[in-house]
């Protein structure tokens, strides 16, 4: 693009069920870990702006929980985030993993028909079938193409095309000034990015025992050129779920801190020193001042 072409700039929200490869998508456009990244389903909760410059134009990409539909209160929280992120957008990328039928898409097209934002099919995770699978599935959405703008596949595991994807995005965006500095990566404070890593470390190394309500809060951060101390808790909801992850001796607890602090060192490029803690708070994930409490506010 030359010197003189105009500025651009906008929001782009990043939507699909949950585990579809969101935050991994956006993790590898933006060359960082900055989105949280888990086998576990709805891992993500909070939207979250990652800034990508591309050419003349500033991407602002919006991390959103996975689409579903459940009663609980958390889940119901998540999901106003996503649709929040879709009502403000000025481009959606869907996420489908290739391996997944239609029926996901379709229910998103149902959600969207009344905004008319324009939107991007991203066929994810393509490495994981033949090329013959992907080209399958992209003549099974081919019914639905006047409803989306392009349908690109993409493998985050094999490297991907970001610059085909990028160059897509900026086409429809809209002509702004940058709404950022062009240095920053995201718009979080350290708190919150803290706060995920954490919360990715618990998951990491408890994925199997810890259960979906647990969560982190951050008690405190003191920061220092090379050092940072940070003082941490670990919420849950029940005795038995706290014991399971302090483990036999404290051997639980410890792996999560030490994989926690490497994630967050690798993010800072300071030494972390982590004070980790847990604690029990019955039901806080279906009481909305609890919620409230945890940053979840409705």
């Amino acid at each position: 693009m030359s010197d003189d072409a105009p500025m651009k700039a906008g929001f782009v929200a990043v939507v699909g069920r949950p585990n579809a490869g969101k935050s991994s998508l956006l993790n590898h456009l933006v060359g960082e870990k900055l989105a949280m990244v888990s086998q576990k389903a709805q891992a993500t909760r909070k939207r979250m702006n990652i800034i990508v410059m591309h050419d003349n134009a500033q991407i602002i990409f919006v991390d959103t929980p996975g689409l579903h539909e459940k009663e609980k209160l958390l889940n119901q929280f998540m999901m106003e985030e996503a649709l929040k992120a879709i009502g403000d957008a000025d481009l959606i990328l869907f996420l489908a993993p290739v391996t997944d039928s239609t029926a996901e898409y379709e229910r998103f097209l149902k959600k969207i028909e009344q905004k008319g934002t324009p939107h991007i099919l991203v066929l994810t995770k393509t490495d994981r079938v033949s090329n013959a699978r992907v080209l399958a599935k992209i003549a099974e959405y081919q019914k639905f193409q006047d409803r989306f703008t392009a349908l690109i596949p993409f493998s985050v595991a094999k490297g991907g095309n970001s610059e085909a994807l990028l160059e897509e995005i900026v086409r429809h965006l809209p002509e702004h000034p940058w709404l950022y500095d062009p240095e920053i990566l995201t718009t979080e404070n350290i708190r919150d990015i803290y706060r995920e890593l954490i919360r990715e470390a618990l998951f990491e190394k408890l994925s199997d025992e810890i259960p979906y309500e647990s969560d982190v809060s951050i008690d405190r951060v003191e920061e220092g050129e090379e050092l940072d101390r940070v003082v941490a808790t670990i919420v849950t909801e029940k005795e038995t779920q706290k014991r399971m992850i302090i483990g036999h001796g404290g051997e639980s607890i410890k792996r999560v801190g030490k994989y926690a602090r490497k994630l967050m060192e690798n993010f800072s490029g300071k030494k972390i020193f982590l004070d980790l803690h847990v604690v029990v708070r019955r039901g806080w994930s279906k009481k909305r001042k609890e919620l409230g409490k945890m940053g979840y506010v409705f």
